[in-house]
């Protein structure tokens, strides 16, 4: 961190915060903050948010988020934190690995207001693993296609959790096919069996975007992508029974918005 601002010698501003990390800001600030600058990824007006709450209630998980206890997996600079909390979660436990932007979720914390949300810096696996509480609803929106092991981490949100919403890119062949630079970042695929469920995954290697210091990817130098039958088969697999999905294009692949609720 050696171009880490360590004195302002101007009027205190939220402006100064957010400075902090200029340049490596991935969310830009919400629609009701239009006089801040950071990144330009609207993930403080995410629809996404909205649509797994509207979802759940549809599964009947009356209220939604509302008044339920909480657990985000990777909340990368606190943009979907702050929705849960606006839309009256009773709790949001907001779980993130990388250093830089757990500090930038403390930031946007303080600047924009998350009174029921606490970060923890950590491992979400390391975390889930230990004994804990049991959570209403679990969100992990683009953490899966990050890990080396993607159904480890969807066996342990059922242990600890009634519901979820997953939003993730996922390995569609006929993308790779029709993408030759994203499609050239995949290497081999690999059999694996995980709490039983045996399944394909595909290796995708990160390459130069590492060297970037807003990097928001996994810990290693790769990971592996899942197919989409494989996702909902693993989640029918740890007692998930009620889906929801939606797919949309994504400059990285094919994407997939999942809400799910076990009996």
């Amino acid at each position: 961190m050696s171009d880490f601002k360590h004195f302002f010698g101007v009027e205190p501003s939220d402006q100064n915060a957010l400075d902090l990390f200029t340049g490596e800001w991935s969310s830009q600030p919400p629609a009701s903050r239009p006089e801040l600058k950071a990144g330009v990824t609207p993930l403080f007006d995410d629809p996404r948010i909205a649509w797994a709450h509207h979802r759940l209630m549809e599964m009947g998980l009356a209220g939604g988020v509302t008044d339920r206890d909480v657990l985000e997996l990777g909340p990368l600079e606190g943009g979907h934190t702050y929705l849960l909390d606006r839309l009256g979660a009773k709790s949001v436990t907001a779980i993130e690995a990388n250093a830089r932007a757990y500090l930038k979720c403390l930031i946007a914390k303080e600047t924009f207001g998350m009174p029921r949300a606490r970060f923890r810096l950590g491992d979400c696996l390391a975390y889930l693993h230990a004994d804990g509480p049991h959570y209403d609803v679990g969100i992990a929106c683009g953490i899966l296609y990050h890990l080396t092991n993607p159904v480890e981490l969807l066996e342990l949100l059922a242990r600890r959790c009634d519901s979820i919403f997953l939003w993730t890119v996922f390995y569609d062949p006929k993308f790779v096919a029709q993408n030759p630079v994203p499609g050239a970042k995949f290497s081999e695929a690999l059999q694996m069996e995980t709490a039983g469920f045996k399944h394909t995954v595909h290796r995708f290697n990160y390459g130069p975007s590492l060297d970037w210091k807003g990097f928001c990817g996994g810990g290693d130098v790769y990971s592996y992508w899942m197919e989409k039958e494989e996702i909902l088969g693993a989640l029918r697999s740890f007692g998930f029974t009620d889906f929801r999905t939606e797919e949309h294009p994504n400059v990285h692949g094919s994407a997939l918005m999942l809400a799910a609720r076990k009996a």
